[in-house]
């Protein structure tokens, strides 16, 4: 595994979660072969924490998992995509999904500002 997929320098690939039923996205992560192969394999998500820098096990504290339904890879193969059937939010804050605030030309203005 991991020879025609696209890790990063840091040996990471970025993930996109979408609700197998929705279609919602519900969150973005990053794994590493190791993940990869254990998300493959366990049919449960495994990201690698990059503040971390370990495994962590989707759901595992909280028990709000992520099982997994199928797995692909992008065009590029530089990106995979999970559709999964959560079990509970998977937002950290609670909500469903991480994708929960709009962005609007404002916001950027009041970041540019800020910086």
């Amino acid at each position: 595994m991991g020879e025609d997929l696209k890790f990063n320098e840091k040996g990471l690939i970025p993930a996109i979660v979408q609700d197998e039923d929705s279609g919602e996205v519900l969150m973005l992560g990053y794994m590493n072969e190791e993940a990869l192969r254990r998300t493959l394999s366990s049919g449960e998500v495994w990201f690698y924490s990059r503040s971390r820098q370990e495994l962590w096990h989707k759901g595992e504290t909280s028990g709000n998992r992520l099982l997994v339904r199928s797995v692909w890879q992008d065009c590029d193969r530089d990106t995979i995509l999970v559709r999964a059937h959560p079990l509970g939010p998977v937002c950290h804050t609670g909500n469903r999904t991480c994708f929960f605030q709009t962005l609007t030309e404002k916001d950027l203005g009041e970041a540019q500002a800020e910086g």
